[in-house]
């Protein structure tokens, strides 16, 4: 099953430039160890441990995985996946 994972900029550097690419899984948990395996490195930034990084949101289909399983979040062929880092900044 292929899944389409959008790739913010900061990330782009281990997927080779590439705004989006393929991944497989069961699982979101599933699908960044693949990610993982075709794009060395990446997971890490994503995932600490068993949970999202704190300053990482991920989409599925526009939904925040937060709300629904975090990484357990189950997904299936033709889904979407972004992951946004959250950014601070504005006005003191």
């Amino acid at each position: 099953m292929a899944i389409e994972v959008r790739i913010p900029t900061i990330l782009r550097t281990y997927t080779d430039g590439q705004k989006a690419v393929e991944a497989t899984g069961d699982t979101l948990a599933a699908l960044f160890a693949d990610l993982d395996a075709r794009h060395p490195g990446i997971q890490a930034r994503i995932v600490d441990g068993e949970q999202l990084r704190r300053f990482v949101n991920v989409y599925l289909n526009d939904e925040d995985v937060r709300f629904l399983d975090g990484i357990n979040t189950k997904v299936t062929d033709g889904d979407n996946v972004t992951i946004l880092p959250a950014v601070a900044g504005g006005m003191r």
